[in-house]
């Protein structure tokens, strides 16, 4: 092989790291998404079910609004957590060099 091939290579390989990080980037933002507006869809669907199906008040719906944003509120947070927490353990992984005088 010549060095122009492994230059090559070397360039396709970081091409498609950096798509496999938008790949992943964009699976965390559409999971993000989703877990947001489902759990508010969910409420407010059924609440606007329940007050159509046994003639309730709108009181229901706004039970119903402020239970499905507080759920999706919790959601969004706990993504965010679990999206630091995956970004901490990938800079540990990074920055954790063990030295041969650094050991216990």
């Amino acid at each position: 092989m010549t060095n122009s091939n492994v230059v090559k290579f070397a360039v396709r390989d970081e091409g498609v790291k950096d798509s496999m990080k938008d790949l992943t980037l964009l699976v965390w933002l559409t999971q993000l998404g989703i877990s947001v507006a489902v759990p508010l869809g969910v409420f407010v669907g059924g609440a606007l079910w329940l007050q159509k199906r046994f003639a309730m008040g709108s009181w229901i719906v706004i039970v119903g609004v402020v239970l499905g944003i507080s759920l999706a509120i919790y959601e969004f947070y706990r993504m965010m957590k679990l999206l630091d927490k995956v970004g901490n353990k990938k800079k540990e992984k990074e920055t954790t060099a063990v030295y041969f005088n650094d050991h216990e």
